[in-house]
């Protein structure tokens, strides 16, 4: 798949695009199951999700956390769910904890809609992220946020290909 396409539709928000090949329903569980989470967006080489707590449902909350495994060094998100579509959208605030990183992706809560469209067998997932103010985006993605997020996708890639083999399997 084409790598993610980042964009700025407003001077507070980032809109991420990627598509998956594969079905709604196998990107939604991705998304939305915790040990399939981990599985895919743990980051970069070297770095792993040691915290990834999540309850999925309208009001539920989850907690993410990423650790350099070499350095010590972690982040992390909190945040609340707000609404869920069943396959096909996910709301939820986001509060950044640079932890010892020594970083900021502003100090405000954002919101960030995850939606997922099914087309002939590949999903359309769009991220958008809506931050407090223009200088709490910029701060983000100042971080190489959308890097990160790629690099993220193509694990996914390879969890939702070895997903359609196991249900093949079956």
């Amino acid at each position: 798949m084409k790598p993610a396409e980042a964009s700025l539709p407003s001077d507070t928000e980032v809109l991420v695009k990627r598509s998956f090949d594969a079905p709604a329903k196998l990107v939604w569980r991705a998304y939305m199951e915790a040990d399939l989470m981990r599985r895919w967006c743990g980051g970069y080489p070297g770095w792993s999700m040691p915290v990834c707590e999540m309850d999925m449902r309208v009001g539920g909350k989850y907690e993410w956390r990423w650790r350099n495994d070499e350095d010590g060094m972690e982040f992390g998100f909190t945040g609340e769910v707000m609404e869920v579509v069943t396959h096909e959208r996910v709301v939820h605030t986001q509060i950044f904890d640079p932890g010892n990183m020594g970083v900021s992706m502003g100090g405000e809560l954002s919101i960030v809609t995850v939606s997922f469209e099914e087309v002939d067998g590949i999903t359309n997932v769009a991220t958008t992220i809506k931050f407090a103010s223009k200088t709490d985006r910029d701060q983000a993605l100042s971080t190489g946020m959308t890097d990160g997020m790629e690099v993220n996708y193509k694990h996914l890639d390879k969890v939702l290909a070895e997903l359609k083999q196991e249900k093949r399997k079956m």
